[in-house]
C-alpha cells in the first residue's frame, strides 16, 4: 500500500500515474514541509564554492585522493557539522523521542551518528550515487553512505571526528578524499529532503530539456551530478495528486523514528 501523504523532508519515489510528474516534486515547495530550507541550501551552496576553490590549486583526479592541507581540514569540518543539521532538522520535524540508559529522554546535543542512521532506512540515502564530472581518472563516482549497508561506519566521518579531536597526529585524515565524501554526503542529504530544489529567490521555470554532454541528473548546486534511489518498494512510494491534495488543511504526515 503506497502513501497517500509526503512525510515532512523526506523526498521519494511516487507512483507513475495523472499527473504524477508534477507531484513527484511539488510538494517540496510548500511552506510546510519542510521549517527554512534555504538555510540549509545555501549553506552547501557556500561550501561548493569553497570546494570549487580549492580545485583551483588540487586538481580533481585520483592522485590527489590523498593530497591534505588546513583548507581541506576547515571544509571537511564544516561540511560535516552541516551534514549533523541536516540529519537534526530531519528527525526534529518528524517523531524521534530518544532515551538515554536510565530511560530518561537524550537532549539534542547528545544525538549522534547511530541516531542520524536511522534515516538511512526512511530515505535510502545508502542508495544514492554522486558523481563529479569534472574528474581525472576512475575515481570519482561517490556512494558516501554505501557502509551503511554493511552496517559499518562511514570512513568520511572517521576521519572528520580523528582530525578535528586530534588534529596533530590525525590531520592527514583530513583529506581530499574524505573531503569530497563529505561533500557528496551532504549534496545526498540535502537531494533526500529536496530533490534538485535549492529554494532561489527567482520562480521556478518550465522548461525542456536538450542535448547534455553527461549521462548524469545536475544536483542542486550544478557541479556534481546525482543518480537517485531505484529501489522503492510498492509500500514506500508516494501515492497522491498534489493538484488535488495541496489546498487540504493537513498535506503532511511524519515519520516516527521511535517505532
Amino acid at each position: 500500500m503506497s502513501i497517500d501523504k509526503p512525510f515532512h523532508r523526506c523526498f521519494r519515489g511516487i507512483k507513475e500515474g495523472e499527473n504524477s510528474g508534477y507531484s513527484g516534486w511539488a510538494y517540496v515547495l510548500d511552506r510546510d514541509y519542510a521549517k527554512n530550507p534555504k538555510h540549509y541550501t545555501r549553506a552547501y551552496q557556500i561550501i561548493q564554492s569553497d570546494l570549487q576553490r580549492i580545485f583551483e590549486y588540487i586538481e580533481p583526479s585520483d592522485v590527489n585522493f590523498k593530497t591534505f592541507s588546513f583548507r581541506t581540514h576547515e571544509l571537511l569540518v564544516r561540511t560535516c557539522i552541516e551534514i549533523e543539521a541536516n540529519f537534526k532538522a530531519i528527525l526534529k520535524e518528524n517523531i524521534f523521542n530518544p532515551k538515554d540508559d536510565k530511560g530518561k529522554n537524550l537532549p539534542e546535543n547528545r544525538w549522534n551518528m547511530r541516531h542520524y542512521k536511522k534515516v538511512n532506512a526512511t530515505h535510502h540515502l545508502s542508495k544514492y550515487k554522486i558523481i563529479l564530472p569534472i574528474w581525472s581518472g576512475e575515481r570519482g563516482v561517490f556512494y558516501p553512505f554505501k557502509e551503511w549497508d554493511s552496517n559499518n561506519s562511514l570512513s568520511w566521518y572517521k576521519a572528520y571526528n580523528q582530525s578535528k579531536h586530534d588534529r596533530h597526529v590525525k590531520f592527514e585524515e583530513a583529506n581530499f578524499e574524505a573531503l569530497l565524501n563529505a561533500i557528496s554526503g551532504l549534496v545526498v542529504i540535502l537531494s533526500a529532503q529536496f530533490g534538485t530544489e535549492s529554494f532561489s529567490t527567482g520562480e521556478r521555470a518550465i522548461s525542456s530539456s536538450g542535448y547534455s554532454y553527461y549521462d548524469s541528473e545536475p544536483a542542486l548546486g550544478e557541479l556534481f551530478h546525482i543518480e537517485f534511489p531505484d529501489d522503492w518498494t510498492e509500500d514506500e512510494i508516494y501515492d497522491f495528486n498534489w493538484s488535488n491534495l495541496k489546498t487540504a488543511p493537513v498535506r503532511f504526515q511524519q515519520l516516527d523514528y521511535d517505532k
